[in-house]
């Protein structure tokens, strides 16, 4: 009778120790999520600009893609828009990329728009000097301003 009921008991134990490691892993759908892997809150004045931003970044490496050695193969062009009207800068660009870089800078100034209307932004309303030449330097198109 002893020795049954020390079987008995050894099974349990066992039992419970084999279905105690068998746990079902959790999902990983519903465990906490890092801070980078979360979605950006796309109706955030941060996230509008962020995007701004990224738009920017590339049309400027479109153009760091050029090395500029005769400023007769560069134009320049406003960019962006403030919340007033007109653009907040100029920027140079290689003309064999003409109807790319253009397309891009039109993108980039239009959704500068909508973002200065969504968030009711203001300005100070000047307009930036307009440049009166390209010269190369070390490679990189450089605006002459008079």
């Amino acid at each position: 009778m002893k020795m049954s009921l020390v079987k008995i008991i050894s099974v349990c134990i066992f039992s419970l120790m084999i279905t105690a490691c068998k746990t079902a892993a959790p999902d990983p759908e519903t465990l906490p999520k890092d801070i980078a892997e979360r979605p950006a809150d796309a109706d955030s004045r941060k996230y509008d600009q962020a995007q701004l931003d990224i738009l920017k970044s590339a049309i400027d490496a479109e153009i760091a893609k050029e090395k500029c050695t005769d400023p007769k193969d560069w134009a320049f062009s406003p960019i962006g828009a403030k919340a007033c009207g007109g653009p907040y800068s100029y920027i140079a660009y290689p003309k064999k990329n003409e109807e790319s870089i253009l397309a891009k800078i039109e993108n980039f100034k239009n959704r500068m728009i909508d973002h200065n209307k969504k968030y009711n932004l203001t300005s100070d309303c000047m307009l930036p000097a307009e440049p009166v030449s390209i010269r190369c330097e070390g490679g990189k198109a450089v605006l002459v301003y008079p």
